[in-house]
């Protein structure tokens, strides 16, 4: 094939499933058999799972974010930039890019893995004070934060101020809110032992979730297991209970209680990527529904997977059942489609995705994890080791495992220097701040993008 004939492959989002689909396709596909571009923000792969550690400083953010230009083999084009629609029949997606430019790239196939976004609801208050963890630059602008309620606490001569300063709040408790709490509490009472002048009495962390049971999906021994260390650690855990509004020194709880703080912490749970929505695809509970070879019904081209798309997980054997918003579907679902894009280039059937979940595991810092690799119940050390040991194999280059495991190790000899970089430190920045929801366009808007560009199918 020429280069002017070539066809174009256009991949949305670099997370787990967006990069292991753009590898797997250089791999196999030789240069002159397609053009393959990826649109991403960030010119690195992010392993989302580790960001607790990065909040608590046990990890650099360097360390879990993958560099897409680090190897000079690969040949995909990157578009620093984020998509804000797709018009699907005139097969053209609309990109802003990173200097604020309009993009109009045309495609001959679209892998859509956009990813997901943190769900909110319309709670007053929410996205003005909560911070959110589902970024690299939140993860350690959380840490500066935490850091920093400590200072301002021990600087403070109002009982009062220093008593709020030293109280957090995390909702959310799934994974990433357990984590997240366990972590920074970790760092909280380390650190507090610098500090003469702070009663360590007061550092109170209070995890709440309106769910019956912490990470249900653990089952009911790991996840009373998991409450149970917290618990043992000082974590005030509240279930059945969410949070009624929000403001920057309090947050009122939907018991009625009313906890002074100036750290709101909402990992309540994802929602799949507002692009999405431009398509005016079916969707399945705001993901968008797919067949079982991660095809959008209807149209010619177009496939979708990761925590934007409702793939059908035929391991469980249960009619309607959907793949979780995790990484190994992720990753298995980026190989798969690959296969599937190449498998339609050359005229082969598809083959639908199948993957049976390896289980889950749960770090809560130090010795402390709960594990369920394969079905097997862990608990502490060896919940560890499986948990740390399952997320460095995960890490897709060796330069990223290098990086983690030597921090694991230092940290684990020499613990953390509790240093707060102080970047924004007058321009306080909150969960609104940092996914940018409010860019993409709606679906009418995208086609009339696309026709005043001329590139509309008549």
């Amino acid at each position: 094939m020429n280069t002017v004939t070539r066809p174009r492959i256009l991949v949305v989002g670099a997370g787990f499933a967006g990069v292991e689909c753009v590898r797997r396709l250089e791999r196999k596909l030789a240069p002159g058999d397609a053009e393959i571009t990826l649109v991403t923000p960030i010119s690195y792969q992010l392993y989302l799972p580790l960001l607790p550690q990065v909040a608590s400083g046990v990890l650099s953010p360097q360390t879990i974010a993958m560099s897409l230009r680090r190897s000079t083999k690969y040949r995909t084009r990157i578009i620093p930039g984020g998509a804000i629609g797709v018009d699907l029949k005139a097969k053209v997606c609309v990109i802003r890019n990173i200097t604020g430019r309009i993009l109009d790239e045309p495609y001959d196939y679209i892998v859509l893995s956009p990813g997901s976004v943190t769900r909110t609801f319309d709670i007053p208050g929410l996205t003005d004070h909560a911070f959110g963890m589902k970024t690299l630059a939140e993860a350690a602008y959380i840490r500066d934060h935490v850091i920093a309620q400590l200072d301002l606490a021990d600087a403070s001569e109002d009982p009062a101020e220093r008593a709020s300063r030293l109280q957090f709040v995390v909702v959310g408790g799934g994974y990433a809110g357990t984590e997240t709490a366990a972590c920074l509490q970790r760092l909280t009472h380390a650190a507090v032992e610098r500090y003469p002048r702070l009663d360590p009495g007061l550092i109170k962390w209070h995890l709440i979730d309106i769910a019956p049971k912490l990470m249900p999906e653990l089952g009911e021994k790991l996840g009373r297991s998991a409450q149970e260390i917290l618990t043992r650690r000082g974590i005030e855990i509240s279930l059945g209970v969410s949070i009624a509004k929000a403001g920057p020194t309090e947050v009122t709880f939907t018991d009625g209680r009313v906890v002074p703080t100036h750290t709101l912490i909402w990992t309540a749970g994802v929602v799949a990527s507002p692009l999405i929505a431009t398509l005016g695809a079916e969707t399945v509970r705001g993901r968008l529904a797919v067949t079982a070879d991660m095809c959008l019904p209807g149209e010619d081209g177009v496939f979708a997977l990761g925590d934007a798309a409702a793939v059908p997980d035929d391991a469980k054997g249960v009619e309607g059942a959907v793949c979780p918003p995790t990484a190994q579907h992720a990753v298995r679902q980026g190989r798969q489609v690959a296969d599937n894009v190449i498998a339609t280039l050359t005229g082969r059937p598809l083959r639908p995705y199948h993957h049976k979940d390896l289980g889950l595991v749960v770090d809560l810092g130090g010795t402390d994890a709960v594990s369920k690799p394969l079905g097997v119940e862990l608990r502490g050390l060896p919940a560890q080791v499986a948990a740390r040991g399952y997320h460095w194999s995960a890490l897709r280059t060796n330069v990223a495992k290098t990086k983690v495991m030597t921090s694991w190790l230092l940290n684990s000899i020499a613990g953390d220097d509790f240093v707060r970089t102080g970047f924004q430190a007058r321009q306080p920045a909150k969960l609104r701040d940092f996914e940018y929801t409010d860019v993409y366009l709606t679906p009418e808007q995208v086609r009339a993008h696309v026709e005043e560009a001329g590139l509309a199918v008549r």
